[in-house]
């Protein structure tokens, strides 16, 4: 054995403890260490690495990263040992206290767990619950063991690197994230994609190696000014950066589809305040008026952490920004306090007793830093409590695959078939569960198996909102019926405006306020919905508006900030653009991007050499150009002329492949007196998609063909493409 390995390991673990720990808890730590070394002589670990020297890393990262007291110490030194052990555990408990034998014996249930495959992840999820009937210090060495494990894992047998990856990518990771240790997690994350992903994975790695240069100068450029006008606010404050975890680039490209230069924000600035606790929020929402005061954020990425904490306790303010060269830059701001929480998870809980807000874990981890700085009670009850597991607000369930999925505790078969996608949750009729048929209202337990059953005839429901209890499953069935009742409203509108028109009445705003006050609606979609569902008698809406008819020609009101009332197809005129004064005369071209037509929201953007450019306000394109671009941006409206002109446009079609489906569609178009400039289409496995490029007057049309082209029977799909 290497004695001067084992001489420097010793050196750095007292070097971790040493202003936090008694001259007694030291001898008592080297006793440990020397009944290690006795026990472990000779031993290696599934790594290669000789076992006291992996215990020794263990303790050392127990210490340094967790700050965890001399019992979790002591316990990381023997945890290799103890059933290697000459004494029993009456001598083991005099030496070193009954808290330690306890953990050890709990620590020995689940050794298990290392020698199995990922396949029984839910067998291993189980044991680690139990695992917590003794104390929850054994999950904490558990997880610190894996990440040792993990960062020599190169040295491992081939057969074994896979299995340890996987299962520490899919159980310990997350288990790291709920307790709070984002670091190791992260490390976590990025040493398993490692080995379950290389290929990605090296390629990410060598590309930020080649744009370190860069970014650091991007960082400097950034940070500079806004240092010195925080300086001159009077803050105290660091300015901290660090480049994404591997993992978080790898997961960005996947989920948004780009490559490795398309990742906008590769790294993330850190503003760290020096504030007293009472002021931390203010601090850091003045901080925030600072950084958008400097750069321009983009609203939809504002997370305000510090407001509601994470459930683990994670106290934060991020937002991304546009900062120098135009290149995206996420900035998080937080107290000192809130990044030592983030920092070092649930032991820096200990250090902040009595703060308000440090989120929904701290329900239970409050009693819990009392056990854990007081390792001599014993609270048999708060066990009792906590015996059902760490997860006691979050259950894990699997698919037919054998995925592992996390969802609050209560969430029920249709909160599953959401997070799986929302085309299942929309579709979904029922399920099994272990192989035995469950309705949607069934709630879920921890390591269900769990299939789901569909139907193409299903649709979302008004009461699925009262047991769902996922905000993604709310929010997607509120976005469906909220699309139901658009496409009636817009069913009840043509409805209406038809018969406006037999009855030889005006249709415009003033005669829909006027109906909008008569029933005491909020909006004019109300006021369709109704006419569709047939709850407003159209006779009656005739006596209403006779009353008090408006003389032909009248001036029209102005319309209601939000309510958009349209006039019927006129196809006696011309549509075309005004442009803002500054540049009337300019040419102007519609933008390929997007394709507007009449009616569609539209802005110019001012081309260097081709005029300016008109964009729909939904362009893909059109928030980089705002952005970018402010001084380039010029204001367009549509207009009339006595001329005839049409605009091309895209209709993307999906559905089942069905006999006389090409007629059909055809049929509409024809109906609509549009032309027809291309029609392409294939189907393959019983799928039909097809892609479709008409003129129109207006966008009143487009959505109308879009409407029935919908209705017809087996269709799945019609969207407006943008190019």
């Amino acid at each position: 054995m290497d004695s001067k390995k084992i001489q420097s390991g010793y050196r750095a673990l007292l070097k971790a403890v040493k202003n936090s720990v008694s001259p007694e808890d030291i001898n008592r730590i080297r006793a440990a260490l020397d009944l290690a070394i006795k026990t472990c002589s000779g031993g290696f670990i599934l790594t290669g690495e000789p076992q006291i020297l992996h215990a020794l890393s263990v303790a050392r990262i127990i210490a340094d990263e967790m700050n965890l007291g001399p019992t979790t110490i002591i316990t990381a030194l023997l945890h290799d040992s103890y059933n290697k052990l000459d004494l029993n555990s009456g001598e083991l408990e005099k030496q070193f206290g009954n808290k330690v034998v306890e953990i050890l014996k709990g620590f020995s249930r689940v050794s298990s767990i290392e020698s199995m495959q990922a396949s029984y992840q839910a067998e291993n999820f189980r044991k680690l619950l139990l695992s917590l009937a003794d104390d929850v210090r054994v999950i904490l060495i558990k997880l610190v063991e894996r990440l040792e494990y993990m960062r020599n894992l190169d040295m491992a047998p081939d057969k074994e690197k896979l299995p340890l990856a996987s299962e520490t990518y899919f159980l310990y990771a997350p288990l790291a994230h709920r307790l709070g240790f984002y670091n190791i997690k992260s490390e976590m994350e990025d040493l398993a994609v490692k080995f379950l992903e290389p290929e990605q994975y090296n390629y990410v790695m060598s590309r930020l190696k080649q744009t370190t240069a860069s970014r650091n100068r991007l960082i400097k450029e950034f940070s500079q000014p806004l240092q010195d006008k925080l300086e001159k606010q009077g803050f105290r404050f660091a300015i901290k950066s660090r480049t994404k975890s591997i993992h978080s680039i790898m997961l960005k490209m996947k989920k948004q589809g780009v490559e490795f230069d398309e990742v906008y924000d590769l790294f993330a600035v850190r503003i760290i305040l020096n504030s007293e606790p009472e002021n931390e929020k203010s601090d850091c929402w003045r901080a925030y008026s600072v950084v958008t005061d400097l750069y321009q954020p983009n609203p939809s990425r504002l997370r305000d952490w510090i407001s509601v904490p994470k459930s683990n306790g994670y106290e934060s303010l991020h937002t991304t920004v546009i900062g120098p060269r135009g290149k995206w830059v996420e900035v998080q701001i937080r107290s000192e306090r809130m990044d030592e929480m983030a920092e070092k998870g649930l032991a820096a809980h200990f250090k902040y007793k009595g703060i308000k807000g440090e989120g929904g874990l701290d329900t239970w981890l409050g009693r819990m830093r009392e056990i854990l700085e007081s390792p001599e009670k014993e609270d048999s009850a708060f066990f009792d409590q906590v015996r059902s597991g760490l997860y006691t607000d979050e259950v894990f369930v699997f698919t037919p695959k054998g995925d592992l999925r996390q969802l609050p505790a209560g969430a029920t078969l249709l909160d599953f078939a959401f997070d799986i996608h929302t085309a299942v949750g929309s579709s979904c009729v029922g399920g099994k569960v272990n192989g035995k048929n469950v309705t949607l209202r069934y709630i879920l337990q921890n390591g269900d198996h769990v299939d789901i059953l569909r139907s193409k005839n299903q649709k979302p429901k008004q009461d699925w909102l009262s047991f769902v209890v996922t905000n993604k499953a709310k929010a997607k069935i509120k976005l469906a019926l909220n699309a139901e009742k658009a496409r009636a409203a817009a069913d009840g509108k043509e409805i209406l405006m038809r018969r406006l028109k037999n009855w030889k009445l005006n249709y415009n705003d003033s005669v829909i306020q006027k109906l909008i006050n008569h029933y005491n609606f909020k909006t004019a979609q109300d006021l369709y919905f109704f006419i569709e569902e047939g709850k407003i008698e159209l006779l009656e809406i005739k006596e209403i508006l006779q009353k008090e008819e408006l003389p032909a020609g009248s001036p029209q009101t102005p319309s209601l900030p939000g309510k958009e009332i349209k006039e019927p197809i006129d196809t006696q005129y011309f549509d075309f653009l005004v442009i803002e004064d500054k540049v009337e005369g300019l040419d102007y071209k519609l933008a390929r991007c997007c394709k507007p037509v009449f009616g569609d929201s539209v802005f110019g953007f001012v081309t260097i050499s081709e005029g300016i450019k008109i964009h729909r306000k939904s362009c893909p394109n059109a928030h980089n150009l705002t952005a970018r671009y402010p001084y380039r941006i010029v204001a367009a409206k549509w207009t009339k002329t006595k001329s005839l002109t049409s605009f091309i446009t895209s209709i993307k079609i999906t559905g089942g492949e069905s006999v006389g489906i090409i007629n059909q569609i055809s049929d509409i178009i024809s109906h609509y007196n549009v032309a027809i400039r291309n029609f392409s289409y294939n189907t393959e496995d019983g799928m039909f998609e097809g892609s479709l490029n008409i003129l129109v007057p207006n966008n009143d049309v487009l959505y109308s063909i879009i409407k029935k082209i919908q209705t017809i029977k087996g269709i799945l799909k019609v969207v407006r493409q943008n190019n």
